[in-house]
């Protein structure tokens, strides 16, 4: 027996128990912004009394729609310490998805950043609420017809805006409240309560409310700190957006350890490649191709000012890892395999493989998380080096889609199985491979896009009759969103013109790259047939 025992802790007491271990190591470093542990929990505790003087009650859902700041990482903390759900919405929703995520969640308040650039947030609230914050009243009862349970919108920040409630209002409000009354809601929380919820796309024309009680969250994290032998003494890079958990996970990891966690406010490969050479990390996390090609491509990239990276994270093609290994071979190159319904990650590559099996596999589960691969049709679980659908249980998992049980429901199998919906196989030694998706959903930068969602958008265009999504390949995102569009009769409509309109009504990255009409689809006896749709583009890209 091996003398590995279960952490677990609740997202609160697992910053306190950061401070009271690591008081003055730094903790949290952003442009303009470097604090300590100590630091830290005294900013998140003045933020959690200003949730609790706003009326937040236990298990109530708080919103944060922002671009990476540490406000984020300090109201996360906050709602964990005061007991109620932190949901990181898309900084990138525009007004329709932003709208339906904003009354789905049953949000009672919603962070967000005062400033109009680079995204003016309180006017796409605005928009998204009909108008709401401009005609209201009251900012601290708002009550909005499309978010009937939000009473008030709260600014990041030092600026005000109509029908928000400046961050200053709420800090004076928080004075009031003592600080004996968070210890009290931090102590009432049960580690299987939910802390976080994160909306994902799927196949699905909405996203879904993922909830991750803080069991999973902290365990979850604990594990990928224990696999990537991160230590005190660690520093770690991560330039991803703070609504995805793969910078939330990491982030608590490097936590786990009392290490340190470098954010970018915004990624561009040469101010970035600057703060490296300045801070000197020890861990990279850029995870998805397009950063890592970004940092390689730049002119002012150089090896040698990065001696101090022993380990870097990224999910890409086997012969992309590669590429990676041989402009950085003083580093540790690690794969990983996971999704927002099993807390992020479920398994990574190690120190004691090889080259070549870190460059083709994801590596072995976490302790504690179980995977299995099952034919798609009959569910029979597959031996070693078959390829078939994926399926996770243990600890991790997520504890349903919010509002959602038919969607839960067909997301597991009788026996509490998660199916993913990925085609994967493993080795004979326990390593993941993945050989891409069962279901018919885009990975574009990083980003889950649901084709249907996409499909459904462009339908509200008068002159569409159907319109078809697919991926097609891009060096830089890996894919991106190609519409195939049937248009109704006698109707005009231009590639530039539907481009167009989608823009400010869904995020950018979602926005068809390419647009081709077409009058009749490839059918089997049912069902258009969208795999002959992407070969066809395929070939035509290849041919240009």
């Amino acid at each position: 027996m091996d003398s590995h025992t279960i952490e677990a802790t609740s997202l609160g007491d697992f910053l306190v128990l950061a401070a009271n271990r690591h008081p003055e190591r730094r903790a949290l470093v952003f442009p303009g912004y470097d604090v300590s542990y100590r630091e830290l929990l005294s900013r998140a505790e003045a933020r959690a009394r200003g949730l609790v003087a706003l009326g937040a009650e236990p298990g109530d859902h708080v919103g944060i729609l922002a671009h990476n700041r540490p406000e984020v990482v300090e109201q996360l903390f906050a709602c964990a310490l005061a007991g109620v759900v932190a949901v990181l919405l898309n900084a990138r929703y525009r007004v329709d998805e932003l709208r339906y995520v904003l009354g789905h969640a049953e949000l009672t308040l919603l962070f967000t950043g005062a400033e109009s650039e680079p995204t003016d947030f309180p006017a796409l609230v605005d928009a998204a609420l009909d108008g709401a914050l401009g005609a209201a009243g009251n900012p601290r009862s708002l009550r909005p017809e499309a978010a009937p349970s939000l009473r008030a919108v709260v600014l990041f920040g030092t600026g005000e805006r109509a029908g928000c409630l400046t961050e200053a209002t709420v800090a004076g409000l928080g004075g009031a409240v003592a600080p004996g009354v968070i210890d009290g809601r931090r102590r009432e929380v049960s580690l299987r309560e939910p802390c976080l919820m994160m909306y994902t796309s799927g196949t699905t024309s909405r996203p879904k409310g993922c909830l991750l009680c803080h069991e999973a969250l902290v365990r979850n994290a604990l594990a990928m700190r224990d696999r990537l032998a991160i230590t005190a003494d660690d520093l770690q890079w991560n330039p991803l957006p703070l609504f995805h958990m793969a910078s939330i996970l990491p982030l608590l990891a490097i936590f786990g350890a009392g290490g340190a966690y470098l954010a970018e406010a915004h990624f561009e490969a040469g101010p970035a490649l600057a703060r490296l050479y300045a801070h000197q990390p020890t861990i990279l996390y850029p995870a998805f191709p397009a950063i890592m090609a970004d940092l390689l491509a730049h002119p002012a990239f150089d090896a040698t000012r990065l001696q101090s990276v022993r380990l870097i994270n990224n999910v890409a093609p086997p012969e992309t890892l590669r590429a990676n290994m041989r402009a950085l071979p003083g580093a540790l190159h690690i794969s990983a395999y996971g999704m927002t319904e099993a807390s992020g990650i479920c398994c990574h590559g190690a120190a004691q493989e090889d080259d070549e099996t870190r460059a083709t596999t994801c590596g072995r589960p976490y302790p504690g998380v179980q995977l299995r691969v099952v034919e798609p049709e009959s569910g029979t679980v597959l031996p070693a080096g078959q390829r078939g659908e994926m399926q996770v249980h243990g600890f991790s998992l997520f504890d349903g889609y919010y509002r959602d049980p038919a969607r839960t429901a067909e997301a597991l199998t009788e026996d509490g199985w998660f199916r993913t919906g990925d085609l994967c196989s493993l080795t004979d030694d326990g390593q993941v491979v993945y050989h891409g998706r069962l279901k018919d959903l885009l990975k574009i930068g990083g980003e889950n896009v649901s084709p249907l969602e996409l499909e459904n958008w462009l339908g509200t265009h008068p002159a569409i009759h159907l319109a078809q999504v697919v991926g097609a390949p891009d060096h830089r995102l890996g894919e991106v969103a190609a519409a195939f569009v049937q248009l109704r009769e006698d109707a005009t409509l231009s590639a530039e013109e539907l481009v167009d309109y989608c823009r400010g009504q869904i995020a950018s990255f979602k926005i068809p790259r390419y647009v081709r009409f077409v009058t009749e689809w490839p059918m089997s006896a049912t069902k258009i047939q969208k795999h002959v749709l992407a070969e066809q583009l395929r070939e035509e890209l290849a041919g240009r």
